[in-house]
């Protein structure tokens, strides 16, 4: 067997065995396979595709390629999500403490933001002094003491994806489904997470454009799962327009904690909570209803809230920052996008994403800083009649922001009445 047996027999649409596949992912892991060979593999794989059986079979060599996360010795159940990426997305900062505080801990790793996407990590830095880069050891100590975690994996975790992904980056393969679910859960299944939901967006602001490509992606992603054994739920949602009315990482905390103070109602809120108790439901065996009114209970108490303090403080942060926002800082200066004409306002993800780039508050490419403070505030969403001259965005920049003002601006087109997309396109539960 060589590889270029391997990339012939995919490339001519036949189906690779789990022994081809794991002879190949270990060339990508011990570098025995070039980066032009892998090139080959990928775009073979997104213009013939992959069936289930292969997918897993491409995952769980992916995770074999390197270490496992050691499994806490604290009582689970533990719980995960993923999401594949978005803008004012910031579910995690709510969902984390909120299923701490019902009883299901939530020790997770995230990713850092690239492109128009925000990262958990990044966001989380937000809080003065947090780190993100914990040993094992203190892993584990915190997901036992507190129950909620979130923290940066170590580059030992599926090596072959990180090497797979860099190749898919530069050769247009990246949008390829089997390949985004083999490098997705990969990581979740070198994790030892009991239960596992995954939020698959699509639209405007995601990588995945129509909803039914999402629901393809979401429905072999959940069943890989469920092959390795994981309880499994996933939701399709619309990212045509931010998640949250903030974007920036001091900004989408403090909404974030707004939510946790039950005094923020939007689609982050709705989201999170619902994305909550799906969790629960499944991790504690209750009904829907009682998930409901637990996630519900633990808001209203601040049992959520002083959750996000006590995962705050242990990761060495100032958990103060969570009742006094003036220690998540806001660029000082600000701006106003404004509405050209009268009409019906339609609100765009992918521009204002990029916009919080040119600020500073993401990268353009691994390793740029990120500027905590610069932020987006979202004054009207999709559908919202306008005048005018109304207000439709303030911005907080530091300067010199007139190339990311002008982009901002076309994150808003005014006209018709666009045709409003629901939240939740469709929910893949574990019984189906």
């Amino acid at each position: 067997m060589t590889i270029y047996d391997v990339i012939d027999r995919k490339k001519r649409g036949q189906a690779l065995s789990e022994e081809e596949i794991r002879f190949f992912v270990q060339a990508v892991a011990d570098g025995g396979a070039s980066d032009a060979q892998i090139a080959a593999f990928c775009m073979a794989v997104l213009l013939v595709g992959m069936s289930e059986a292969e997918c897993f079979a491409l995952t769980r060599a992916m995770v074999e390629s390197g270490e496992r996360v050691p499994r806490p010795r604290a009582a689970g159940p533990f719980v995960d999500k993923h999401s594949t990426g978005g803008v004012s997305d910031s579910t995690t900062l709510v969902l984390v403490p909120v299923l701490a505080a019902c009883g299901a801990r939530c020790a997770k790793y995230s990713g850092r933001g690239l492109g128009h996407t925000g990262g958990t990590l990044d966001k989380l830095e937000s809080f003065p002094g947090l780190t993100v880069s914990l040993t094992p050891a203190a892993f584990e100590a915190q997901a036992e003491r507190v129950g909620a975690v979130i923290a940066g994996q170590t580059a030992r975790v599926v090596p072959a994806d990180k090497r797979m992904y860099a190749v898919r980056d530069v050769t247009a393969t990246v949008d390829s489904i089997p390949l985004i679910a083999a490098s997705v859960m990969s990581k979740k299944l070198a994790s030892f997470a009991d239960v596992i939901l995954l939020d698959v967006k699509y639209g405007e602001g995601a990588f995945v454009q129509d909803a039914e490509g999402a629901v393809r992606l979401a429905s072999l992603m959940a069943g890989i799962g469920r092959r390795a054994g994981r309880k499994m739920c996933a939701t399709v949602t619309c990212m045509d327009q931010p998640l949250g009315d903030w974007v920036g990482c001091c900004a989408e905390v403090r909404e974030a904690v707004g939510v946790l103070r039950g005094e923020v109602q939007n689609d982050l809120a709705a989201l999170s909570l619902d994305h909550s108790a799906r969790l629960l439901r499944l991790a504690l065996g209750i009904s829907a209803k009682e998930a409901e009114e637990r996630v519900k209970g633990a808001v209203a108490s601040g049992a959520a809230l002083q959750k996000l303090r006590e995962l705050v403080a242990a990761q060495g942060g100032d958990a103060r920052a969570a009742d006094d926002f003036s220690l998540l800082p806001l660029a000082p200066r600000r701006a106003i996008i404004r509405a050209p004409r009268d009409g019906f306002v339609q609100v765009h993800a992918l521009p204002l994403g990029r916009a919080c780039v040119l600020l500073g508050g993401g990268r353009q490419r691994e390793g740029d800083l990120v500027d905590h403070g610069v932020a987006l505030h979202l004054l009207c969403r999709t559908g919202r009649r306008v005048r005018a001259g109304e207000p439709l965005l303030e911005v907080f920049h530091r300067g010199d922001a007139q190339e990311a003002l002008d982009l901002a601006a076309e994150g808003f087109s005014v006209g018709e009445m666009p045709a409003v997309q629901p939240l939740i396109y469709r929910t893949i539960e574990e019984d189906t």
